[in-house]
C-alpha cells in the first residue's frame, strides 16, 4: 500500500492547457465557426470571448423575427421538456459552431468539450495566444450583434 501511495506522489500533475483564444469582436459568427470548429476537429482547445459582439448578416427584423419563430416551436403536451432554445449569445454562438461539429460522433463529442464561449473578456484569457481572424470581420453589410438578438429574445445579461 506504501508503494504505491509513493508511486502517486512521484507522478508529475499535468499541466493546464492552455486555450487558443478568439475575439468574436465584429466577426461574422458563421465564418468564425467554420474556423473554430477546424481548430477544435484538430485538437486544439478554444476559448471564444466577446461572443455578444458576434454579428449575423441579414436585416435586423427578419433575424429577430426567425429567432422569435424558433422560440415557439415546441410540443403541446410538455412544453418544459423542449425542444429547448437558447437565448443568451454565449450559448447561441456555441449552438452555431456545433451545427459545423460532427457533435453525435465520439470525436465531435470531444472538440466540443474543449470548446469555451465566454461574453466579455475574462481577466485570464486577455494575455493568452490569439488566433488572428480579422478576414473574417463585417464589411459593409446589414448586420446585427448577436447581444441585440439575445436581447430581444429576454436576456438581461451585459450592457
Amino acid at each position: 500500500m506504501s508503494e504505491q501511495k509513493s508511486q502517486a506522489s512521484k507522478e508529475e500533475v499535468p499541466k493546464p492547457i492552455e486555450p487558443l483564444v478568439v475575439d468574436a469582436e465584429n466577426t461574422v459568427a458563421g465564418r468564425l465557426a467554420t474556423v473554430v470548429a477546424k481548430q477544435l476537429l484538430q485538437g486544439e482547445h478554444v476559448a471564444v470571448i466577446n461572443a455578444e459582439k458576434a454579428v449575423l448578416s441579414g436585416d435586423r427584423a427578419s433575424l429577430i423575427r426567425a429567432y422569435k419563430e424558433r422560440l415557439g416551436i415546441r410540443t403541446r403536451t410538455a412544453p418544459w421538456k423542449g425542444p429547448l432554445h437558447p437565448r443568451q449569445p454565449d450559448f447561441m454562438l456555441r449552438r452555431i459552431i456545433r451545427g459545423m461539429v460532427p457533435w453525435k460522433k465520439d470525436r465531435g463529442r470531444k472538440a466540443m468539450k474543449r470548446l469555451r464561449v465566454y461574453t466579455g473578456t475574462p481577466e485570464g484569457l486577455k494575455t493568452k495566444r490569439q488566433l488572428d481572424i480579422s478576414e473574417y470581420e463585417r464589411k459593409g453589410r446589414r448586420t446585427v450583434y448577436l447581444g441585440e438578438i439575445a436581447r430581444e429574445l429576454g436576456w438581461k445579461g451585459l450592457t
